[in-house]
């Protein structure tokens, strides 16, 4: 939204971050002025800041201001809780601002920039679960300096974070992989933006579109890139979508990572980072079983390198990412609702995408080889409650302004998910938020079982017509192998 000339800003939080922001917008002239600074700071409230005064403490002073519609607040504490940024919200709600922006608490803060053009409008994620863990960028993305960086599905949802994150990494090069044209384009376009603004490093941007199913593609790719680091992200995931597509999602999730795999120990590349999921736990759905076979093709894959690093970072649900709850559910309260969850005893662990994003990057840099890691998740959020938040978020009351409707459990869902096995035994490393797993071995021949996948989903493999994109037949041969695959939806 275009803002008229005369627009007052007012910045919660006079730190560096804020000042940065402040001296963004003097300078560029962003269709208007900062009119105050609010902070808690006893020392700051009552000075001025380069002829910006500090008024505070910010709950106090907020309901003195005589917001109009034009005004924005811009919320710039990084290091702020989420409890204070929940109250800072509500109070600059309660007192008439319509337009709310925030400097998300992501690593690239705490290097000690900051620009009006990473801030964004706030949201749902910003006042809910956990605080997330702070990590400086520049120190835990040493490793990336002057290499070639690759990201699968890199306008997806954890691929395009990683991207904006590793513009920090002083990284030669970064190629945006991927299969969907414009979603390559658009993290393309907003990483430049990015750059002309002055955030991050020059890393060149090379955007790139093809199909990771392609083998003979992704082996010219991995050889003329010439990538160091790979981090592979792309990967069909909607679990319901994808029990109608089994097929599908073995073809692109299965054959595409090994593609990606034999052509990156081929042409030596030094490290690969897989991006794994809880589904693949014991899994009850093609999705999940997709995923559990990817992690033990990245194994098999780091016993074939030396001086290498190849492993798996496992995690739950990321909030916001396409095609998830959140996003569903702020749809649905703009249509008047009905709110759909499934069950309200379901229940997921979550991460925000840019703390989930930051421990992948850090992962990349401490892992070893064949080994598999797991990100701490912290406790798990019922999807009700999460539901009956983003309703009040919104301004509503949930049950009397929009109602929630339980559909009951789908195809390929249960009502948890586990993050490991038992046998998996997690154990802590020396850094927070990330734990190393055990390897479990597993107990079927996984090429006789890739032998007989391909036979299924790739064309030309196959001599009898009746086995070619047959589901059936695929479901058959992954519960052979995968008998869990039979509790694919939980009882009521």
């Amino acid at each position: 939204m275009v803002k008229k000339q005369g627009s007052n800003f007012y910045i919660i939080g006079a730190g560096f971050a804020g000042q940065m922001i402040a001296g963004d917008i003097k300078r560029k002239k962003i269709f208007g002025k900062v009119a105050a600074f609010l902070d808690d700071d006893k020392a700051l409230v009552g000075k001025d800041i380069d002829g910006i005064p500090v008024l505070g403490p910010i709950e106090d002073v907020v309901h003195l201001l005589k917001s109009t519609d034009s005004d924005e607040a811009i919320i710039a504490i990084p290091s702020a809780k989420v409890e204070k940024i929940k109250s800072i919200y509500e109070s600059l709600k309660q007192n008439g601002f319509k337009h709310i922006k925030i400097l998300p608490s992501i690593s690239q803060v705490v290097n000690g920039t900051a620009h009006f053009v990473q801030t964004r409008e706030i949201d749902p994620l910003d006042i809910l679960g956990r605080t997330p863990v702070t990590i400086s960028l520049k120190e835990s993305l040493s490793y990336l300096r002057g290499k070639r960086v690759l990201i699968t599905g890199a306008g997806g949802s954890i691929g395009s974070e990683l991207a904006r994150q590793l513009l920090s990494g002083g990284a030669e090069r970064l190629y945006l992989f991927g299969h969907g044209e414009n979603s390559i384009y658009q993290i393309n376009r907003e990483l430049r933006l990015l750059q002309s603004e002055g955030v991050g490093e020059k890393a060149t941007i090379v955007p790139i579109i093809g199909d990771m199913k392609d083998r003979e593609y992704v082996r010219f790719i991995i050889s003329h890139t010439k990538c160091d680091v790979i981090f592979h992200c792309a990967a069909y995931k909607h679990v319901p979508l994808m029990e109608e597509n089994p097929v599908a999602v073995i073809e692109n999730n299965v054959f595409g990572t090994k593609n990606l795999l034999d052509a990156a120990v081929e042409f030596n590349v030094k490290k690969f980072v897989l991006i794994s999921t809880d589904k693949a736990v014991s899994p009850v759905s093609v999705y999940g079983a997709s995923k559990y076979l990817c992690e033990k093709l990245l194994l098999k894959a780091s016993e074939k390198v030396k001086g290498k690093d190849f492993m798996f970072v496992r995690f739950g649900n990321v909030l916001g990412s396409r095609g998830s709850i959140l996003p569903l559910f702020m749809e649905q309260i703009k249509n008047g609702g009905p709110v759909t969850v499934t069950d309200p005893r379901m229940e997921r662990f979550f991460m925000t995408i840019p703390e989930a994003c930051s421990l992948v990057l850090q992962t990349g840099g401490v892992g070893k080889n064949g080994f598999s890691y797991l990100l701490d998740m912290g406790e798990p959020i019922k999807i009700k409650d999460l539901a009956e938040h983003i309703i009040s978020f919104s301004g509503l009351e949930p049950g009397k302004d929009i109602e929630i409707l339980y559909t009951g459990v789908r195809k390929g869902e249960r009502l948890t998910e586990p993050l490991w096995l038992k046998e998996e035994n997690p154990e802590p490393t020396d850094y927070p938020k990330i734990l190393k797993l055990h390897a479990v071995p597993i107990n079927f021949n996984l090429d006789k079982l890739l032998e007989d996948l391909g036979r299924i989903c790739i064309s030309g493999k196959t001599k009898d017509e009746k086995e070619y994109r047959n589901a059936s037949l695929l479901r058959k041969v992954l519960k052979d192998a995968i008998p869990e695959l039979e509790n694919g939806k939980e009882k009521n």
